[in-house]
This record gives structure tokens, sequence and C-alpha cells, in this order.
């Protein structure tokens, strides 16, 4: 039995929005805070995420409350959750990338106004549904997701605003963490993280060690290869192939640590994953490699900002001949030349200095 919904926005005064996937699907996410935000200035608005991700939101101006998903890498017991969500009596949740489990969630915390897809078979879940097929790409993530507040009476009106906070502390920790690994984070540097976490297809180590070595020679820039500790292969390899004109960085940084890194680089440069979104919020330079494969395309994941590049080989779409084979590189992403991408680097920095020194003119 559904339960009832509030005739009118001037009922809502708590809200949540529920987004427990990964690093990147968050940072995509963030757009809506302020959208609320401007439509209900004395709400309460909470957020549900994954301890890890949510390191990214802490200290957001627009958001009043963190709630955790997990704790100590175990989801939070079903009816503590439950309990959790009752007891902060919210008027409305958005779940952003569902769940059967989240669905559940949210409809026995009795939050009135639900709001969710409605094209999975738990859809009568939720009491609003919004109708689009995501894998279809034809909008992008945070367009999709702004679309969500629209249930809400939100009319969303120009460029999508990213809110991510680095502290004194976080740069202070930062300088440290570089300065026992031999950087100088006075000097300019160029970020390369080689892998994706699974969430796409990879440009090979052989390749962004190749850049990485252009890099530094010819653009004279220290280059800083990271990763996470199950990636150390993956970045040693890297390094390896630069010829040691690379520093590797692997497992030494939380996320906000990370992301002080990250806003002042010269350049940035990945796959699609998380941090390029990260990157892309922070207006640092990037360069983005997607797979040309629709669910994982630049249309529907591309880093959102105007100072970037992004490169997809000129290969069939659904060509899966490294998938069938097992391959552990995907041949169409080793079509991207080192070339092109490096006069591409090269000529998106240049850009980027000429319009620092606009700003500070």
């Amino acid at each position: 039995m559904s339960l009832p919904v509030p005739d009118t926005v001037l009922t809502i005064k708590r809200i949540l929005i529920v987004r427990t996937d990964r690093l990147g699907d968050v940072v995509l996410t963030l757009p809506m805070l302020p959208e609320l935000r401007k439509r209900y200035p004395d709400a309460h608005i909470a957020m549900l995420l994954r301890t890890y991700t949510g390191e990214i939101v802490i200290d957001n101006p627009y958001l009043d409350e963190l709630i955790w998903y997990d704790a100590d890498d175990q989801l939070v017991p079903f009816g503590t959750m439950v309990a959790s969500l009752r007891e902060r009596k919210f008027d409305a949740v958005i779940v952003v990338y569902p769940t059967i489990r989240l669905a559940w969630l949210v409809f026995r915390a009795r939050i009135p106004v639900r709001i969710g897809t409605g094209y999975r078979y738990y859809s009568m879940l939720f009491n609003r549904r919004v109708y689009e097929h995501r894998k279809d790409a034809k909008k992008h993530e945070v367009e999709y997701n702004l679309r969500l507040l629209q249930e809400l009476g939100c009319q969303v009106n120009g460029a999508p605003e990213f809110h991510i906070h680095i502290s004194d502390l976080q740069e202070k920790e930062i300088r440290g963490i570089a300065e026992t690994a031999g950087i100088d984070l006075g000097r300019s540097y160029a970020i390369i993280h080689p892998g994706s976490g699974g969430s796409a297809r990879d440009w090979s180590t052989k390749r962004f060690g190749e850049l990485a070595d252009r890099l530094h020679r010819e653009s004279k820039l220290q280059v800083i290869v990271t990763g996470t500790e199950s990636e150390n292969v993956k970045v040693s390899e890297v390094v390896r192939a630069a010829h040691r004109n690379a520093v590797p960085l692997v497992g030494k940084m939380n996320l906000r640590q990370f992301a002080a890194l990250i806003r002042d680089a010269a350049l940035f440069v990945s796959n699609s994953t998380g941090p390029i979104h990260v990157a892309a919020a922070m207006r640092t330079p990037v360069i983005g490699l997607y797979p040309q494969h629709t669910p994982m395309s630049e249309r529907r994941w591309g880093p959102c900002t105007s100072k970037k590049r992004v490169f997809v080989p000129d290969r069939p779409l659904e060509c899966t001949d490294c998938i069938e084979q097992s391959l552990p590189q995907c041949n169409c992403m080793d079509t991207i030349e080192v070339e092109d991408v490096f006069m591409a680097a090269t000529q998106l920095m240049n850009r980027s200095i000429l319009e620092r020194k606009g700003e500070s003119s």
C-alpha cells in the first residue's frame, strides 16, 4: 500500500538524496544540491552515501547532513537503516541510482514522496516515477540527475554547479605526502591516472607511459602517476614505460587529499573514472580517454568542463573482440595515438595559462 503524497511543495521541509554507488556517480550528483537549496532555502537537505565516496561531500555548503550507508566496510543492517531514516522524518527522497534494497528501504522508512525510476520491477515502491533509460546515453548523467528534481518543482537553468571543499589541512597533508615521495608541488605537474576500476575500457599502460615521458621531457612537467593499492601493478607499468620519468603515488591519499593534489595540477589525464570528474569539477584541464560503446560513452560520462579534450576510438560501436577473447587490453582503445593526445595536452595547458592570465589582469 502506497503512503500518501503531499499535495503541495510547501510541505517539503526535509529532503534526502540517495547515491550509494561510486565516486564519479556521486560527483555528478553534486549539482542537484544547489538547485534544491535554491528551491527550498530553509529545508533540511541530507545525502545517504557510502563512507568512501562521502569524503568528497564533506563540508558541502548546500548540505545539512551526511548519513552513512556502511560502517567498517559492511552495509548498515537493514532494520537499523530503516529506523534511522524513520527517526529523521524526511518528507521526500530522491533515489538517484536505485537498487531493490534502496527502494524497499525508503518505502519501509515511510517517506511520503519517493522519487525514482519507473523502469525497474520494484518501481512500484516509488510513487513519483521518472521514465528514462539511462543506458541509452541520450543525455549526460548530470542531466539525468537534474531531471529528477522536476518532481519537486525545481526548474533548472544554467550550467551545473559543483562544489568540493578542500581545507587548509588537506593542503598541508598533500604537500607532506608529495614531499615524502620526492615531488615538489611548487613546480608544475601533470597527473596520469591509468586505472578505471573496471568501469570502462582502458588505454594501455604502454601508451600512458609514452605520454608521461613526453610530458616530462618536452613540456618540462613533473608527472605523477596515481592509483589505488589494487592498481599498483598498473601504475608501476606506466612508470617503467615512461623510463622512470614519472613518480608513482599509490594508496597514500584519502579522497580529499587526492582532490587537493588534482586541484593544482596543470593537467589530469585518465580513462573514464571517478577522479576525472573530480578534476573537471575543480576546473583542472582534463584529457579523457573513452570507449566508443554507448553505455560507457562520453555523451553520458564525459567530464563536465570546458577545459577538456576527449578521445574516442574510431571503431564500431558494439565491437566485442577484446571481451570475447578475454584480452587484458582493449585494442580499440589503443588506436588512440600518443602523438594526438600529447598535442592536445599542450594546447589545453597553453589555453589554460592564457585564461588564468586574463582572469588575473
